[in-house]
């Protein structure tokens, strides 16, 4: 579980997450300096006698007995054991797939599900301030995925070049099959198709319409349109278990490609990143993502999709929560916090007028220490308008 790669080995030089790579270190008598994540060493344990294990950090792993536990340390390794009791699991070392999240779905419906049962636990061990042996455990978590992340871009921009990755905002309650939700499908299709990385906050709505559209990067529009119709009758996210359903019946008409569904970028190409947080855990899982990297911190998850969408964001009708990247973004873009920026693009000519941070956004971006920007603004109902500006090279 937990998104297992169906090629063993990543590019990571000192890091291990499988078996099979294990194996490998295991057989030249040294495992010295590695860092092994997550293993089943219970399971068929290997015999570590005569094997350096000076400084090598078992992160996560499960052994045989405490024995094997205690000579391991004795002989120079360091033991960080996963935490015991919990739905998740605290030392991950792959980001999730759609179908880590949805586990459970057909036997459990919406409530039996990894990811509910996930935030369930959040829940009831304090929320946003649980106790210290819950936070620990929750940061640890984190940071393994902040750390399968930074792979999984290695990964991507070794495949793809440089091409910017291109985040796409909006509002989580724009029902499936409105014209907001087909505009932002659309138009992720069509920068996918381009071999852009859509970055989304992974939860409904606008999001789930970006990775949508990316997860049939390589179908024609017209197939984009009917899964949209097969979404439509379970439109509003509050209804979880068919809107969850429906989700899972698109995936199984129009499955990944099978040569792409196996590997990081394959994923990647098809769906594009989402990072959605259990903090906003009762909106049901987005299952079109490729990968998703999925935090208990909102404040690390809010900073990430921000920090990785260089090439570009798109701003698509939303309230509170979407102004308020809206201005994120913009303080990053005016310090070049993370290096230079894309277009702003904003969807929804009306809706911007009645929210008009494109008059608050301009002169503020006009005095960058580091030069006029406030040319980076794009308002438009247009999707060729909206496609070109994010063509555009970020300098």
């Amino acid at each position: 579980m937990f998104g297992d790669p169906a090629h063993p080995f990543d590019a990571t030089e000192f890091e291990v997450e499988s078996r099979a790579e294990f194996d490998v270190h295991l057989a030249k008598r040294s495992l010295a300096g590695l860092i092994v994540l997550g293993l089943r060493l219970d399971a068929d344990p290997p015999d570590f006698t005569g094997i350096d294990v000076s400084g090598t950090f078992f992160v996560g792993c499960e052994f045989a007995s405490a024995e094997a536990e205690v000579d391991l340390i004795r002989r120079g390794a360091h033991l960080i054991p996963p935490f015991d009791a919990r739905p998740y699991p605290t030392h991950p070392a792959l980001l999730y797939t759609p179908e880590d999240l949805a586990a459970g779905f057909a036997d459990g419906g919406f409530a039996g599900m990894f990811d509910t049962l996930v935030y369930q636990h959040f829940l009831d061990h304090g929320g946003a301030t649980p106790d210290l042996r819950e936070a620990i455990a929750q940061r640890l978590h984190d940071a393994g995925i902040d750390n399968a992340l930074g792979k999984a871009l290695t990964a991507w921009l070794a495949a793809n070049g440089s091409h910017g990755a291109v985040g796409i905002m909006g509002g989580h309650a724009e029902p499936r099959g409105s014209d907001a939700y087909r505009m932002a499908a659309t138009l992720a299709h069509r920068l996918a198709a381009a071999g852009r990385l859509i970055v989304t906050g992974g939860g409904p709505g606008v999001m789930e319409a970006a990775n949508l559209g990316a997860y049939f990067a390589t179908r024609p529009e017209a197939e984009l349109a009917e899964a949209i119709d097969m979404l439509a009758p379970a439109p509003g996210f509050l209804d979880h278990d068919p809107y969850t359903a429906a989700a899972l019946a698109v995936r199984e008409r129009f499955p990944a490609p099978v040569a792409g569904a196996n590997d990081v970028v394959g994923r990647l190409t098809h769906g594009g990143l989402a990072l959605p947080t259990w903090l906003y855990g009762h909106e049901p899982a987005n299952l079109f993502a490729g990968q998703i990297g999925k935090y208990f911190s909102n404040a690390v998850r809010e900073d990430s999709i921000l920090r990785l969408s260089r090439g570009g964001i798109v701003f698509a009708p939303g309230w509170a929560g979407t102004v308020q990247e809206v201005f994120q973004a913009a303080t990053k873009t005016f310090y070049r916090t993370d290096g230079p920026s894309g277009a702003f693009v904003f969807l929804g000519v009306a809706h911007w007028a009645e929210l008009p941070v494109e008059a608050l956004l301009r002169p503020l971006l006009a005095k960058s220490p580091h030069g006029d920007q406030s040319d980076l603004l794009v308002v438009t109902d247009s999707l060729d308008e909206a496609v070109a500006a994010l063509s555009t090279p970020v300098d």
